[in-house]
């Protein structure tokens, strides 16, 4: 069985840090990657950049919204994530334009560009 941990926290509180601070916790943390990427148990891991970062792509009746921040309803839940190479901003929500259009269902996507990025090793 996969699982994905996804890390809540007071994100005020994070973007406070000092650079040493954030590096510290980096380090710790990856730390705590490599363990677990040696035995072969971790995947890619992702952190974001703040939310003030985001637009989200929401399916409308007749055409798709994008508007800024990850404004998601409550009841919808996190379900999964892509992670795009993209050069633009547009080109990321023009991804997500086509995401909506393939899935029949009422969804959002939300657009967030990656701080840090580790693809780790393949999960057998």
């Amino acid at each position: 069985m996969l699982y994905a941990v996804l890390c809540y926290d007071a994100e005020s509180e994070v973007c406070a840090w000092s650079k040493e601070m954030d590096d510290k916790v980096m380090a710790d943390l990856g730390a705590v990657n490599q363990r677990y990427a040696e035995a072969g148990k971790l995947g890619p891991v992702a952190r974001l950049m703040p939310t003030t970062a985001a637009v989200t792509v929401r399916k409308g009746a007749t055409e798709n919204i994008v508007m800024d921040g990850p404004f998601a309803e409550t009841k919808e839940q996190f379900l999964g994530f892509f992670v795009l190479q993209a050069e633009t901003l547009d080109e990321a929500i023009a991804f997500a334009r086509e995401l909506s259009a393939a899935n029949p269902a009422n969804g959002t996507y939300e657009i967030r560009p990656l701080q840090f990025f580790n693809p780790g090793v393949p999960i057998t």
